[in-house]
């Protein structure tokens, strides 16, 4: 099940020499309720690339949201992303689950 959603934030940078994962805002990360380590799935609405990778914490209110390592290549500083997790519930939870959905600035900062 979507258990969060960071909605049309926008990629500051890329790090291809790096071990991988994502970088995220820290404000961005408790507000999607997510965690460092945390796999991802990055949907790049600027080329149709779906990266799978994980959470690493940068800097609160920078506004990051880097792509490192391999995925570096899947993406470009301005391009426009979705980021979601997803959760194993049982079928009862899943129907009253409602996933966190933060929708960002240009700054990305949580609107």
């Amino acid at each position: 099940m979507l258990k969060s959603k960071i909605h049309r934030a926008t990629l500051t940078g890329t790090e291809l020499d790096y071990e991988g994962s994502i970088a995220i805002d820290r404000d961005l990360i408790e507000a999607a309720d997510m965690l460092p380590g945390e796999q991802v799935h990055v949907l790049n609405l600027s080329n149709a690339q779906r990266i799978t990778t994980y959470v690493i914490e940068a800097p609160s209110g920078s506004g990051t949201v880097m792509l490192n390592g391999p995925a570096a290549r899947l993406g470009l500083a301005g391009d426009k992303v979705i980021i979601l997790t997803y959760c194993a519930v049982a079928e009862e939870e899943a129907r009253n689950l409602r996933p966190v959905i933060v929708h960002v600035d240009e700054h990305n900062r949580a609107v």
